[in-house]
């Protein structure tokens, strides 16, 4: 078994693609192999900034011999047949087939094929300039006269199948067994006769090959210099990353920038140093405010300890923070209110009007959720009125990735309330699967009210601009959006009609609408409310839920308060996890199953409660009676939330049910008796409907 290394010298590839590239090169190399038949036990991809590298173990010397038996045509078929077959078996003429005699179904050409082994040198060098021709970047780019695209000039490659050179040519460069170390410290050409060797003569020459080595030299070099300075890091895995891409030595250092620059918020100085310069910022352990230093991570070891490094990224960094504190200073010249006015110039979406009539919307919207969260309403409609202004001011336009920050700060600058200054910053929350929602518990009622009117607001309007998702796209991020709604209500547990709070933002959307055609308005909400069954089932099911009971819960009327809907389907799930659940369930589908047939038969329904001077069975009057009981009993429960009550309920229905199937025939000759029967176990499908659609649930 042969070792295969392959190496794609270059000039620095970008840190974003560097890890997406290795894993498609080991995809398509790997997947090309064993197309051609060669098995290997391993194979490993590293990325730095110049060089893509992938190692595969326990590769064969040859690809197996290969017999295969092709069935063709029958003897006699059209001349066009014949053709394709000779065609797609590789046969020179029909006299090379043999013909397999088939008394029943008539004599039929068969191609027997035999494939030799081929070298895996072979196979290599066919393989890869085909996978390099096409290799899936981003972005890439020609140099020269020639036509082939890299990401980055390409300069050299190795191509090793067990310690000999595997010989191809792309772009005018030939395969070989040389690189180059790092640029500053190991600029030099050396051979390599295996993956150890490559590996051992990277490191000699100042080149980490794996980036997660660079990433813990990273991590542990900037954890000691904060240490060192009495200071801890702000972590940021990203940037470690990023940095990790950015060097093949890494070498972490420490500079300082002017103390009046912390008067600036941290967020702003951490964002500013990170996107403009890379670089980490550093606080003060016991008062977690930013410190005036920062750690910076270089490429090279320089003779001086960094000195002139430090310098010039202290210039830099000087020059960036000096405009972060200008565009604070600025700013803080200008209330929120005016800034607020400034949205009625900035358009939202052309079928929905401009930021600010969408302020306006999410301002009603939210002092109408209010009460569900035990916000003040008057609070949730300042908190959504000054929620979107920081968008025009001068450090959201440099950092968008600190909208709602900024207004909170600038918000508590000019007094506001607490919680409504924290309701700007929280109202986009959750941004994501992992991001945390604003939490009534920690005070947070206001910026709760706010996130639902923001977040429905655009799930109405886009729905009503016939925007909404598809199979494969969702442009305007509405799955997120209705994520964050479920996660809100129900990690806060809010008691919330969705369907009335959708009509209610669908009529706040009909006065200032821009264009498009008027809606029926229930027909957008059931509409929405499925988007939203979906998206709930996708959630629960993260959580171990079944969808089907999901279905069963939102199957019945007025089904849009998702806290209860979960509650609900909850209970039900483990109401059907006990005997009496399953055995009651098994017998309502016999019930719903008979009946459906019945009715099918007669081409009627048989609704209604039966006749009482009919019940003539003892097991049907029981049933009769423990029908009207389960009836009344679910329906107080349900009433006052108590969904396990309710399923207790139901589950004094399974000996009844199961004694009726076991004493009384349904379809007897006496039709008034049947009808009587039939409207019996119609009772029993309309007893459980009172907790859930039994039909939807499987089992």
């Amino acid at each position: 078994m042969s070792e295969l290394l392959i190496e794609l010298f270059s000039e620095e590839i970008p840190a974003r693609m560097q890890v997406r590239a290795s894993e498609d090169l080991k995809r398509l190399v790997t997947d090309g192999l064993t197309a051609a038949g060669l098995t290997f036990a391993a194979a490993r991809a590293y990325s730095t900034p110049r060089r893509l590298t992938l190692v595969i173990d326990g590769l064969p010397a040859m690809s197996p011999a290969i017999s295969e038996e092709r069935k063709g045509p029958r003897v006699g078929a059209p001349e066009q047949a014949l053709a394709g077959f000779l065609k797609s078996a590789g046969l020179a003429s029909i006299a090379d087939a043999e013909i397999v005699k088939d008394e029943k179904k008539g004599d039929y050409y068969v191609a027997r094929i035999d494939k030799p082994g081929r070298k895996a040198a072979d196979i290599t060098a066919e393989l890869l300039p085909a996978i390099l021709a096409k290799f899936p970047w981003p972005k890439s780019m020609r140099w020269g006269s020639g036509t082939f695209q890299w990401v980055r000039p390409l300069h050299s490659m190795i191509c090793l199948l067990d310690g000999k050179v595997v010989p191809f040519e792309i772009a005018g460069i030939a395969s070989g067994a040389t690189t180059r170390g790092h640029r500053f410290h190991g600029n030099t050409s050396f051979k390599v006769k295996s993956f150890d060797d490559y590996v051992t003569q990277l490191t000699a020459h100042k080149v980490m090959l794996d980036p997660a080595d660079r990433m813990a030299t990273i991590s542990e070099q900037a954890h000691a210099a904060a240490k060192a300075a009495k200071l801890q890091l702000v972590e940021d895995d990203a940037l470690v990353a990023e940095n990790a891409g950015l060097t093949e030595w890494p070498v972490v250092l420490m500079g300082s920038f002017d103390k009046d620059f912390l008067d600036v918020p941290g967020e702003v100085l951490t964002t500013s140093m990170k996107q403009h310069q890379k670089c980490f910022s550093v606080r003060d352990p016991k008062t977690k405010k930013l410190a005036n230093k920062f750690i910076l991570v270089s490429n090279l070891t320089a003779t001086d300890g960094g000195a002139q490094i430090v310098s010039g990224n202290e210039k830099v960094i000087r020059a960036r923070l000096s405009d972060a504190k200008f565009f604070w200073d600025q700013d803080l010249k200008k209330p929120l209110d005016e800034m607020a006015n400034e949205l009625a110039g900035i358009t939202f979406h052309e079928k929905l009007g401009t930021q600010k009539d969408r302020v306006e919307r999410i301002a009603e919207l939210a002092a109408q959720i209010a009460g569900a969260v035990d916000a003040v309403p008057e609070d949730a409609r300042r908190a959504a009125q000054l929620a979107k202004a920081d968008l025009v001011s001068g450090m959201v336009g440099e950092f968008p990735e600190l909208q709602g920050l900024m207004g909170r700060y600038y918000a508590e600058k000019a007094g506001t309330k607490a919680d409504i200054a924290r309701a700007i910053e929280l109202h986009y929350k959750p941004k994501g699967p992992t991001d945390v929602v604003p939490k009534e518990e920690d005070g947070d009622s206001v910026a709760i009210a706010v996130a639902l009117a923001d977040k429905l607001d655009t799930l109405v309007g886009f729905w009503s601009a016939n925007a909404k998702p598809t199979g494969s796209g969702d442009p305007y991020q509405l799955r997120r959006a209705a994520l964050g709604v479920i996660r809100i209500v129900l990690e806060n547990d809010v008691r919330l009609p969705i369907g009335k709070t959708i009509i209610s933002g669908y009529r706040l959307l009909e006065q200032p609408r821009v264009t498009g055609e008027i809606q029926d308005v229930e027909d957008l909400k059931e509409d929405l409310l499925s988007f939203f069954a979906d998206r709930l089932k996708v959630h629960l099911k993260e959580k171990g839920a079944r969808h089907d009971l999901i279905d069963a819960v939102f199957a019945l009327p007025g089904q849009d308060d998702l806290a209860l809907i979960v509650k609900r389907v909850e209970a039900l799930g483990a109401f059907l996890a006990t005997d009496d659940g399953a055995n009651l369930l098994a017998g309502v589908k016999r019930a719903s199953n008979i009946l459906a047939i019945e009715e099918k038969k007669d081409k009627t329904t048989f609704s209604g409660e039966p006749e009482g001077d009919l019940l003539a069975e003892p097991a049907e009057r029981a049933l009769a009676s423990a029908i009207a009981k389960a009836k009344f009993d679910t329906q107080a429960a349900i009433a006052v939330e108590n969904f396990t009550g309710a399923m207790n309920a139901l589950a004094e229905l399974r000996a009844p049910v199961d004694a009726f199937f076991e004493k009384v025939t349904v379809n007897v000759p006496d039709p008034a008796l049947r009808q009587n029967r039939l409207k019996l176990l119609s009772e029993i499908r309309a007893a459980t409907l009172n907790v859930a659609d039994f039909s939807r649930i499987s089992g």
